[in-house]
C-alpha cells in the first residue's frame, strides 16, 4: 500500500496596482518665505530679463551676445526646473539624489558663468551707438547680469552651509 502523498499548493494574487503610487507631491507654501526661495525667485526674474533685454536687439550682429544668451537661457531654465522640485518638494520622493551636493554644484557653477557672461555682456556694450535702443538695453542687460550673479553667488553660500552641516551630522 502506497504512502498517502501530499502536495502543497500556493497561489497568489497580484493586481497591477501593486506599483502604483496614488500619492501626490507636497506643495512648500512657505518656500518664498526663505532666504533660498526669495534668491531663487530673484534669479528667474532676473534672468528672465537679462535674456529678454539682449533678445529684443540685434544681437546676432554681435557674437559675445550669443555666450550671454547660452548662459542666461541655460540657467533660467535649470533654475525653473530648481523651483519646481522645491516648491513640489520631489527632493523628498528622490533620498538617491545628493540634492545639497547638486545644490551647491549648480549655484557655484551658475555664479561663475554668470559672472564670466556678465563681464563679456559688459564687454560688448562699446559695439552700440550710445543713446540707441540696443546700447540701452544691452547696458540694463549687464545691469541684471551682475545682480543675478549676486543671486547665485548668496544661493552659492547658503548651499555651502546647508552641505557643510548635512556633512558634520554624517
Amino acid at each position: 500500500m502506497e504512502g498517502a502523498a501530499t502536495r502543497t499548493v500556493i497561489t497568489s494574487t497580484s493586481s497591477s496596482t501593486d506599483n502604483f503610487s496614488t500619492s501626490t507631491l507636497a506643495y512648500d507654501r512657505h518656500f518664498f518665505r526663505t532666504a533660498s526661495g526669495l534668491l531663487v525667485f530673484a534669479e528667474i526674474v532676473f534672468g528672465l530679463l537679462v535674456w529678454m533685454l539682449i533678445a529684443g536687439t540685434e544681437y546676432f550682429r554681435v557674437s559675445a551676445f550669443g555666450w550671454v544668451m547660452f548662459v542666461a537661457i541655460l540657467y533660467w531654465v535649470l533654475t525653473v526646473i530648481f523651483l519646481i522640485i522645491y516648491l513640489t518638494m520631489a527632493y523628498n520622493r528622490i533620498p538617491q539624489v545628493p540634492w545639497t551636493t547638486v545644490g551647491l554644484f549648480f549655484n557655484s557653477s551658475a555664479t561663475v558663468m554668470y559672472v564670466v557672461a556678465a563681464a563679456v555682456d559688459a564687454a560688448s556694450i562699446s559695439h552700440a551707438v550710445k543713446g540707441r535702443h540696443n546700447y540701452n538695453c544691452w547696458v540694463a542687460s549687464t545691469f541684471f547680469a551682475f545682480l543675478v550673479s549676486l543671486c547665485y553667488a548668496g544661493s552659492t553660500y547658503l548651499s555651502f552651509k546647508s552641505w557643510r552641516s548635512r556633512d558634520e551630522e554624517q
